[in-house]
């Protein structure tokens, strides 16, 4: 794409939200968007791909990169994820880390934190759950961060409750240098409608499923048109790995795929605006995760390593 002219002091760059699984980075970049783009759950490694969100300010444009969460593991799809994410730290302007504020700087942040040693972008730490700690420990935290990282900045949020997210969106402004309108002021993301709807059937699953099946599974929409009375059809493959978990998503008579189907349905509609009518599938590929070609297919796999 292909940046707008802009007269004037405008500014605009790309910030990577980077830090271990499960602190919060997905719902960060939601609310500083005001739009839900990232899928969201309780369970680690939500988010698989890198995600883009463009925040538009009066005098400039912020274009957030949501990663997946750093961390060891030996893994190759795992690693994979974590090799996006590293991607990123050379690419972008500032780098947004994001710590859980109640389980402070564990080894998995001390991990990501050795990562970044090298990287000339200037870092801002984003402490984030801070409406699940208290004032004394959250200040202590703080007073630890300063006295042994080098942050430019460090910025108490809650991503859940959007507290702090106005003061935080116009400090990264601060940081980004003067530059084009990459994107216009109606746009808030370059991911394509079939990830976004990937994304919202993946995150009913990761809400919805426990144990291994979850992180299992991958979703592929096959194809869309338009049916009678103008509802979209969207007909959605969900790929398993075993025979037990296409079992467990299936559901007795197909209870779980209704579960499953209805939610994911009523947030396509209002995230499009339309009515829609979703056909959900399930198919065994065994062991995708640890299969170059499978990985390839899925578009988890290569060169460029961007969202499909």
């Amino acid at each position: 794409m292909l940046p707008l002219k802009q007269n004037g002091n405008f500014k605009s760059g790309y910030a990577a939200i980077v830090g271990k699984p499960n602190v919060g980075k997905s719902t960060l970049l939601n609310h500083l968007v005001m739009r839900k783009i990232a899928a969201t759950s309780s369970k680690p490694q939500t988010t698989r791909n890198k995600i883009t969100g463009v925040v538009h300010f009066p005098g400039g444009q912020v274009i957030l990169l949501d990663t997946p969460g750093i961390h060891k593991t030996s893994s190759q799809f795992n690693q994979l994820m974590v090799k996006a994410s590293l991607s990123t730290y050379h690419d972008v302007d500032l780098i947004l880390f994001v710590v859980d504020a109640k389980q402070g700087f564990a080894e998995n942040d001390i991990f990501v934190l050795d990562t970044l040693k090298g990287v000339e972008s200037p870092k801002i730490l984003i402490i984030n759950k801070i409406d699940l700690v208290s004032k004394p420990d959250l200040l202590g935290l703080i007073a630890e961060a300063d006295k042994k990282f080098n942050f430019r900045e460090l910025i108490p949020v809650s991503a859940l409750l959007s507290d702090g997210l106005e003061g935080l969106g116009k400090t990264v402004l601060n940081y980004l240098p003067e530059g084009p309108k990459y994107f216009p002021e109606d746009m808030i993301t370059d991911c394509s409608e079939e990830f976004l709807i990937e994304e919202i059937i993946r995150e009913k699953i990761m809400q919805r499923t426990h144990m291994e099946v979850p992180y299992s599974i991958a979703v592929v929409v096959e194809g869309t048109h338009e049916g009678h009375n103008d509802v979209w059809v969207i007909d959605a493959l969900i790929i398993a790995e075993t025979t037990s978990q296409k079992k467990i998503l299936i559901g007795a008579n197909g209870s779980m795929l209704k579960k499953l189907g209805k939610p994911a349905r009523e947030e396509i509609e209002k995230r499009f605006g339309c009515k829609v009518y979703l056909n959900l599938f399930v198919k065994v590929k065994n062991n995708w995760r640890e299969d170059k070609r499978s990985l390839r297919d899925l578009g988890y796999l290569h060169d460029s390593n961007k969202n499909r």
